[in-house]
């Protein structure tokens, strides 16, 4: 078992349906419980390991050890390290501590700047074929170390490794120079041990996540947190709760609220169906009246929380063309089949779209807003299109495209194109130089660059590097919280490969997924800064060399090369950021 944090304990009248803090790892279920570790010495073993691998449970470390670790940073930036632990017997109450940071003429930087979680492993399965349904037994389970845990102290198991994943978050107001703290591990009679961290504050401001350009797109699920926290789903309890959780969404620069129309969009292909946020009453007279209680609070606290560029509202074209109401009449929840382009379907969604505009517009949301459509065939999106035009002209439309017919659509406010799929830069141009949002996005079906719990951590970085690469806006990804069965120890689903449906874990939970992302989304921005700085200065020469390293990252599958070619361009970016300081 491990001590946790008391703000961690959820509150007991709550009925989780697993436990949320003192909880197992699955067993290891590979071959990787046969490693030897004979050579492995006593006691507990420490050392600084890449940010760029996950290390498997169960295999003996053999590698040399690093005692010292060094980052670079500018101010306003998170930056991450991984400490890896180790040992051939159990060791309790393992804790790790770092100091504060200090430079060689007294500057320092506050203690709670930093940050040292023990990562957790959660079961995963294989990219295979990729998207479609799964049976676990025919697919090669393993466990993948990602939840970061916000515990006290830990147990370490015999013969078993445990991450350790250090975040700094570098003041916007730090003292630009070379700091050292020291990471101090201890456990229960087990002396402390010493290692060395070095950080270098660039004099460069990375702008705040809500001024990032980034148009990131993450699906948010409300209903997951409602199950997971044991809460009545859109009650206040359940409001609270999805606070923290989204604060986290905002926290990484997210510009698009997710928001449904009528029944769940997408047919329950997820755990947790998706809850209605507008209530559809039919009364007696057969008039229609539409309920936007929870719909306006939803929106009220993503906005409040800095998520205010986009709302988009899915769907006119739920996967399954299905609707329902309240018919007053017979006092029950009516299903109707709605296809685009047929009587019922205009006669359904007419009176709901003349009255959702007005209501838009009462809240002062009508620009902000989308109708969304998701991965619809030509002829649907053709005919709820059309009636978006003839009904409500003043609703933007959002729609993401795996029907390579993007160009069908050359007016849709915000495009998202399936990653892989053909694009022409001409049109990214065109629909920029217009004011319209283009964004790519990954699935089920991208091997590589992906988000899945086996997928490299550096494939998190790498697509804001491809977004820039390529000239898109920013990326679309579903989702962000759409929990399976237990999240926390199993990531497998149904359908689609492990990890697929999520990237931050109950109660607020990092993961090395989303501390990868955000990195990225970090030198997104200041890929905008250096860029703009350089072009000032007029310094072609430079621009070229970060423009070489960008369009390496260009691409959509593995090479051997690509991790390299990303952590070189990230120094490029540092040397001229540092470059550009030193210039003035």
């Amino acid at each position: 078992m491990v001590s946790a944090c008391a703000e961690n304990k959820p509150d007991e009248t709550r009925k989780t349906p697993f436990e949320l803090v003192d909880f197992e790892e699955l067993p290891d279920p590979t071959a990787d419980t046969l490693s030897d570790w004979s050579n492995v010495k006593n006691g507990l073993q420490t050392s600084f390991v890449t940010i760029d691998k996950r290390f498997p449970k169960s295999i003996a470390p053999d590698f040399a050890l690093e005692k010292q670790e060094s980052l670079t940073g500018w101010r306003g930036e998170r930056v991450s390290a991984q400490l890896l632990l180790w040992t051939n017997t159990e060791i309790a109450d393992v804790k790790v501590a770092i100091t504060e940071f200090r430079t060689e003429d007294g500057a320092d930087l506050p203690a709670d700047v930093t940050s040292a979680r023990f990562v957790r492993y959660v079961m995963t399965d294989e990219f295979a074929d990729g998207c479609g349904h799964r049976k676990p037994e025919d697919f090669a389970a393993s466990l993948s170390a990602d939840m970061l845990d916000n515990l006290t102290s830990f147990n370490l198991e015999a013969k078993k490794v445990r991450p350790v994943w250090i975040t700094i978050r570098i003041p916007e107001d730090a003292k630009p120079g070379n700091y050292t703290a020291k990471v101090l591990v201890e456990g229960l009679e087990s002396p402390t041990q010493e290692l060395g961290l070095s950080l270098h504050v660039i004099d460069q401001l990375l702008p705040k996540p809500s001024e990032w350009t980034y148009h990131l797109d993450q699906w948010q699920h409300p209903s997951a947190v409602a199950r997971v926290e044991g809460l009545e789903m859109w009650s206040e309890e359940h409001f609270e709760a999805l606070k923290p959780q989204m604060q986290m969404l905002a926290d990484i620069g997210q510009k698009v609220i997710t928001a449904t129309l009528n029944k769940d969009p997408w047919n329950v292909q997820t755990f947790d169906p998706y809850a209605d946020m507008i209530v559809w009453a039919k009364q007696k007279d057969g008039s229609w009246k539409y309920d936007y209680s929870v719909f306006d609070k939803w929106v009220q606290l993503m906005m409040d929380l800095g998520v205010n560029k986009m709302i988009n509202c899915y769907s006119i074209i739920p996967w399954n063309n299905e609707i329902h109401y309240r018919d007053e009449a017979i006092g029950e929840l009516v299903n109707v089949e709605a296809k685009p382009g047929t009587p019922v379907f205009e006669e359904l969604w007419t009176p709901f779209l003349k009255d959702f505009v007005a209501h838009l517009r009462e809240k002062g949301w009508l620009e902000k807003t989308n109708i969304a459509i998701d991965e619809r065939t030509r002829e649907e999106v053709d005919g709820a299109l059309s009636l978006l035009q003839k009904v409500s002209p003043e609703l933007g439309v959002s729609y993401a495209d795996n029907q390579k017919t993007y160009q069908r659509y050359p007016n849709s406010d915000d495009v998202s194109i399936a990653m892989g799929h053909p694009f022409s830069e001409e049109d990214l141009k065109d629909r920029q130089s217009r004011g319209l949002n283009t964004t790519f996005y990954i699935y089920c079906g991208n091997a590589f660059p992906n988000q899945f719990t086996f997928s490299d951590p550096a494939e998190s970085v790498l697509v804001a590097w491809f977004a820039e690469a390529a000239h898109f806006d920013g990326m679309l990804r579903w989702a962000f919280n759409s929990w399976v069965e237990n999240p926390l120890v199993d990531s497998r689903f149904r359908t689609w490969p492990a990890g697929d449906t999520y990237i931050v874990y109950p109660n607020a939970r990092s993961s090395i997924r989303y501390e990868r992302l955000l990195e990225g989304l970090q030198d997104y921005a200041k890929i905008q800064v250096v860029k703009q700085a350089l072009e000032g200065k007029a310094d072609q020469v430079n621009l070229d060399r970060l423009e070489k390293s960008i369009q390496k990252l260009k691409i959509t599958q593995r090479n051997e090369t690509w991790n390299q070619d990303l952590n070189d361009a990230k120094a490029l970016l540092n040397e001229l950021s540092l470059q550009l300081v030193q210039s003035k």
